[in-house]
């Protein structure tokens, strides 16, 4: 189970400078890393685990980690040797597949396990390629994340760029509609990012109330469509002609004000 205890103000502070600042080197090495195919890659420095660059990858430690095959030995070191974190502005992106429950029921379960495998490729590969980070697949859902170590300071834009191209890599834009729904949210706030779990479950993930929000806006989009919450398309640039709307989120108290963005037709 995910340990209770807070981190030390030491550790904090690490974690914090870390993920804010990061350093030089990591960044450029994980740009270089996204850019040798083909998934499987580690969730957090993006190394991949097959393909021609897998033999190099695994001499310098870059192979599954055998406690958290989602990310590579050398990370869940790191990770396992530097538990914590700290509270940090993020940028979120859920994604939802709108009416899996339906496709599930007109296909065979094979047929429906390729189609999800699909959605996990395109959708990772699509995240990888704007430098953020998968934080996991719950069902049919998407979670990303983009922060400064990864990302830059343009993280709000770069989450919202990643939603675009997103929808776009699912055919939202087709004539003949896309070849899987989705409907996505991005989101931008304070969060907790580090380092939770312990021994073999221990992995780097994301936790706040702006996470909350993130994933209430995912489920209410519809497919084709990216809500964005204010915050996020202040932050990222956006044209502030763009449609907006306020939304009643589903366990929360009053409005949510958003930015709607579609790609292609919508669709339910």
């Amino acid at each position: 189970m995910p340990s209770t205890e807070s981190p030390s103000p030491h550790n904090e502070e690490f974690w914090r400078d870390f993920l804010t600042n990061g350093n030089s080197r990591e960044r450029r090495l994980r740009g270089l890393y996204r850019r040798i195919p083909h998934e499987p890659r580690c969730n957090v420095c993006a190394a991949p685990f097959s393909g021609v660059g897998a033999p190099l990858m695994r001499m310098i430690g870059k192979r599954p980690s055998q406690q958290t095959p989602k990310i590579c030995g050398s990370c869940y070191d790191f990770l396992s040797a530097n538990h914590g974190g700290a509270e940090i502005e993020v940028s979120l992106l859920f994604a939802d597949v709108r009416g899996s429950t339906t496709l599930a029921e007109g296909m065979s379960a094979g047929q429906f396990r390729d189609l999800m495998n699909r959605y996990y490729s395109t959708a990772s590969k699509v995240v990888f390629d704007h430098d953020g980070s998968v934080d996991k697949f719950v069902g049919d859902e998407l979670v990303a994340m983009f922060f400064p170590l990864l990302t830059g300071e343009r993280h709000a834009a770069r989450a919202v760029e990643a939603a675009i191209a997103l929808l776009r890599a699912t055919g939202h834009e087709n004539v003949d509609g896309p070849w899987v729904s989705v409907g996505a949210g991005v989101n931008t706030g304070p969060a907790w990012v580090g380092s939770v779990g312990e021994g073999p479950r221990t992995e780097l993930t994301v936790l706040g109330d702006t996470v909350n929000v993130t994933a209430r806006l995912a489920s209410a989009a519809q497919g084709g469509e990216i809500l964005v919450t204010t915050a996020a398309a202040s932050v990222a640039g956006m044209d502030a002609t763009l449609e907006r709307r306020e939304l009643e989120l589903r366990g929360r108290e009053g409005h949510t004000e958003v930015v709607s963005l579609r790609i292609g037709q919508p669709s339910s």
